[in-house]
This record gives structure tokens, sequence and C-alpha cells, in this order.
């Protein structure tokens, strides 16, 4: 029987202390090592026989990677990453060393900030008073009541709402932006009118969040805003950074 692989975390510094306590995914859980190659090491562990996303195992992959970027520069690995053996991590990071050096240099104190946006379910009233076009047709269904206008008037008011949702985000993007160092577009989140990560120093996290709560109450007739974080730094990793073997 051929041996599971290897489980990888991440890669980080080499001579990196790993979180004390801290264990692999699996059940029992696997012993965490490094693998390293001149500057750089992969964090490891034994990887478990029919890995699947389990969300005891969700939560160790995670909550390791919190742990790591807790204590320095980490390029996280999505779940799941597994390679053959000790042999493939290593002509990995060889072939990429310069490369996630250079990116660990770039991350060190800083941290992702992840901010999503949906509509204020209870923003009818504002809207109301905004949408000629939304009220005409309220008006319509009272007077006539029907099947069809009432679709109608439920996808203009979902329109609506999504609409002064993502008005109200632009004018939020435009303070925080400058606050961060970089941001990116997530992928569509359903429900939510933006899916954006902000890439923000330590130091700045603070004022950072502040600014959003700020943000969140001016606008709160209109977006709902969830700030999460600090998290390892999942969007600003180049792919070419993390190991490729799977």
């Amino acid at each position: 029987m051929s041996a599971p692989g290897l489980y990888v975390y991440g890669v980080v510094r080499a001579g990196r202390a790993l979180p004390a306590g801290r264990r692999g995914v699996g059940d029992p859980p696997g012993p965490l090592r490094l693998i390293g190659h001149g500057g750089i090491a992969a964090v490891v562990s034994p990887a478990p026989p029919g890995l699947r996303a389990r969300r005891r195992d969700l939560m160790a992959h995670q909550e390791l990677l919190l742990d790591l970027a807790a204590g320095g520069p980490v390029l996280p690995m999505r779940f799941g990453m597994v390679a053959p053996d000790e042999d493939t991590v290593l002509r990995d990071l060889a072939a990429g060393e310069r490369e996630r050096s250079a990116t660990l240099t770039r991350l060190d104190g800083r941290c992702e900030l992840n901010l999503k946006a949906s509509p204020v379910e209870g923003g009818l009233a504002a809207l109301l008073r905004e949408d000629e076009r939304v009220r005409r047709l309220r008006d319509e269904v009272r007077g006539r009541p029907s099947y069809q206008g009432s679709l109608r008037l439920g996808e203009s008011v979902a329109a609506g709402l999504a609409r002064r949702a993502k008005t109200a985000t632009d004018q939020v993007l435009r303070v925080c932006a400058p606050l961060a160092e970089q941001l990116v577009e997530g992928p569509e989140v359903q429900g939510c009118v933006r899916n954006v990560s902000f890439l923000v120093g330590r130091d700045h996290e603070a004022p950072f969040r502040a600014a959003v709560e700020r943000l969140a109450a001016e606008h709160r007739d209109a977006v709902e805003l969830r700030l999460t974080g600090p998290l390892p730094c999942y969007s600003f990793v180049d792919p070419a950074a993390v190991p490729a073997s799977a």
C-alpha cells in the first residue's frame, strides 16, 4: 500500500517556530513539521487517508493558518493540498524559492480583511421614498392585486435594494481603498452585492475597522457591511507562489 503523502498548509520562512500545541488535519490529528529549502519551508503533516472537507479538518486547517499568520508572513494553501512525498515538496520549494521569498517579504506585517456588502432587508421604506416606479407598482398592486403584479413588485424591490446597496458600497470603497495597500474583488457571493478583500498593514488594522464601522452606521439604511479578519493573505498570493503539487 502506498503512503498517503503529505498535507501542505502553506509556506513560511525557514526556521519559523510552529504554533505550540497546534496539530494538523486527520483523526487523530497529524503532527506538524517543516520541510525547508534555502530560506523558505513548507508546513506539512501526514495526509490522512480518505481526506474530505469535514468541519473538523476545515477548522484545523484554518486555525493553523490563522496562528501562523499572527506570528509572521505565510503563503496559505487552500484546503486539500496533498503532495505525494517529501522529495516532491522539496523540488517545488527549490523551483520557486526566489518568488516565494519575495512574496513573504511583501506580506510581512500585513493581513487580509474581507468586506462583504449586502442589501438591507429593512430598507424598503427608504427605497419607496426615493424610487417613484416602485411606489407606483406598489400602489397598483394594492389597488388591483394579482400574481403578476406582485411578482413585478417583488423583482423591482429586490433590484432597487441591490442598486441602493451598490451605490452605498461604492462610497464606502472610495473611503476604504486609500486606507489599504491593495484591494481585490472576490468571487460573487449569493446575497451580496460586493465581496472585496483588502491588504492592510497590521498597524493600520484598527483605523481601518473604525472607518468601516463609521461607514456602516452612515449607510445603515442601504447596505449591511460585514468585515472579517484578520485572515491569512489568500487573496494576495500569486498562485505561482504556492506549491503546485496536488
